[in-house]
């Protein structure tokens, strides 16, 4: 299906952006983030929504789990959350006249082929009719190998699936510093461009792994490779108030992987 004149953002939510330091999910959050999709289709510019969560949401259902295979355990805790967190996300659209969809994938779904044909048409389908997309992993169903390494990737996955104009990757950070976040001297790098070497800016974690200063170091891969397909991406903090509708007017918000 062709694409639409309309301007395209595709908008990830991230876990703490959405929890509380009880890690409870926060629904004034989630009013917070809807209402400013509602402002964007007012303006005729179709979003996408990938939502962290379902997790955790079903540990506030569940309580401790007895499961002792991880895996399992995260299986059952988001197919418990899934619909809590949908339901949530369908009333609160509701509250401003609009619908939304819940739409569930694995990586292999965005592997050229059939698999990949029916989920462009369901996009497509979906925004052709107004209604907001809910993407998230379809735990349940994941295997080790058609996981994704974490809802960034997947986010990225969904902006290139549809052309998007706009990747806004939301998380609990102001974006990347230039130095570690506590020091006084550290400030917010306001733009990088897509293929800007920012080696310097990664540091090593207790366990030797690689990790952007506040904690971003897959988010920097995610969004230089998102830019280098031609589309702008941000690294924002969700809690900031308007963040979305600052970020797309042109705001100095965040950090921006320039296209």
């Amino acid at each position: 299906m062709v694409k639409s004149g309309k301007k395209r953002v595709v908008i990830k939510v991230g876990t703490n952006v959405l929890t509380n330091k009880d890690n409870r999910i926060v629904r004034p959050v989630i009013q917070g983030i809807v209402r400013q999709i509602a402002e964007l289709y007012e303006r005729d510019i179709l979003s996408v929504l990938i939502s962290s969560g379902s997790v955790i949401a079903g540990k506030e259902v569940l309580g401790h789990s007895k499961i002792k295979d991880k895996a399992i355990r995260r299986q059952v805790f988001s197919s418990v959350g899934q619909p809590r967190m949908m339901r949530t996300y369908y009333e609160t659209f509701h509250d401003y006249g609009m619908k939304c969809a819940q739409v569930l994938a694995t990586k292999r779904d965005f592997n050229p082929g059939v698999w990949r044909e029916n989920m462009i048409n369901c996009y497509e389908g979906l925004m052709s009719e107004g209604i907001i997309p809910i993407a998230n992993e379809d735990d349940a169903t994941s295997l080790s190998h058609t996981m994704f390494t974490d809802n960034d990737e997947m986010a990225s996955l969904v902006a290139e699936l549809i052309n998007a104009d706009m990747l806004i990757l939301l998380t609990d950070t102001q974006g990347l510093y230039n130095g570690h976040p506590d020091h006084s001297d550290t400030s917010i790098i306001r733009e990088v461009s897509a293929d800007e070497n920012l080696e310097k800016y990664i540091q090593k974690n207790e366990k030797g792994e690689a990790e952007g200063r506040g904690g971003m170091g897959s988010k920097l891969k995610i969004a230089q490779g998102a830019a280098a397909k031609n589309i702008t991406t941000f690294i924002a903090n969700g809690k900031r108030e308007n963040v979305i509708i600052d970020i797309v007017d042109g705001k100095k918000v965040g950090t921006k992987f320039t296209a």
